[in-house]
């Protein structure tokens, strides 16, 4: 019987699956566990299952060594020092798949509500200012046979590359390879898919921003930390872009004060694209397989890239 240390509650039945077999200390609080109580809480464990609000260093890892397996509940390792398990023998595992098509339909959600001004529209109903038809109220940006970018075309942006098909929308691919101000320039659309490295930390800057039409939309479901949002922020507010609808930010939460929440047409969400009942109990099985496989000295079934 391993001893295994639960992050947060999470959907389905995963980790009572688990309990039947070993013991499970799952934290009970409304915020994650503070740093200093991760580290506490994972002493003696041979396994771990977080969040991708923990942070998984050189710290963590000296107060647990006996740990065995990270399985991170999340398609994605940044908050996890990967070289740092290495070095210890610790595997690592994510939830790669489960969440691509919710991801995707959250994405094209953002579109949808970005270019169409539905956020303006819905506010004004509630507010009262829906007095009559209005010729030139509530304008927004044609979202059929419109040019779509995806920045890393990986299966999230696949998955919406198959909901744009159905409206007719040119696709642009963009990869590491290729020109991204060019694919910018052209695009009514941009959404992003890229997975956070050094590379792609602030991709999107004042230069990018600079190209794009002045009627285009951005939508992020990746990390927040690829845009940058004081860019994004002054974009939005000089009228060099049209909309934005970010699901992720930089820092998350991002606080009710931050100079992004001044700025117009702008959409944000608490980092909800994996949130629908099947992807979040499907992402804890996964997770679920990790452990097992970890904990039984087996390659992960899932591993983090």
């Amino acid at each position: 019987m391993a001893r295994i240390f639960v992050t947060r509650r999470i959907p389905g039945a995963a980790v009572e699956r688990l309990a039947a077999l070993h013991a499970v200390d799952v934290w009970d609080g409304a915020l994650p566990p503070a740093p200093e109580v991760l580290r506490e809480r994972a002493q003696g464990c041979e396994a771990l299952l977080t969040m991708l609000s923990d942070r998984v260093d050189d710290e963590l890892l000296d107060a647990a060594p006996e740990l065995k397996v990270i399985a991170n509940y999340a398609v994605g390792s940044d908050n996890v020092d990967l070289a740092a398990c290495a070095e210890r023998g610790v595997a690592v595992g994510v939830t790669p798949d489960a969440l691509t098509e919710a991801t995707a339909d959250l994405a094209f959600a953002l579109i949808l509500a970005a270019a169409r001004n539905l956020i303006a529209g819905h506010d004004a109903v509630r507010a009262g200012e829906w007095r009559t038809w209005e010729p030139a109220g509530w304008l927004g940006h044609d979202v059929h046979g419109a040019t779509l970018a995806l920045i890393g075309p990986g299966r999230i942006g696949e998955a919406v590359a198959r909901r744009a098909a159905g409206f007719d929308m040119e696709i642009l691919r963009v990869g590491r390879h290729e020109d991204l101000h060019a694919a910018l320039a052209r695009a009514d659309v941009i959404s992003l898919h890229c997975p956070l490295t050094e590379a792609t930390r602030g991709l999107i800057d004042a230069a990018a921003l600079a190209v794009c039409k002045p009627t285009a939309i951005l939508v992020n479901t990746a990390r927040g930390a690829v845009v940058d949002q004081g860019a994004l922020r002054d974009a939005l507010q000089s009228g060099r872009l049209a909309a934005a609808g970010l699901d992720v930010t930089d820092p998350e939460p991002l606080p009710p004060e931050h100079p992004l929440l001044t700025a117009p047409n702008l959409l944000v969400l608490p980092h909800v694209g994996s949130a629908t009942h099947t992807a979040r109990a499907r992402m804890a099985d996964m997770a679920a397989a990790n452990i097992d496989a970890g904990l039984a000295g087996e390659a992960l079934p899932h591993p983090a890239a």
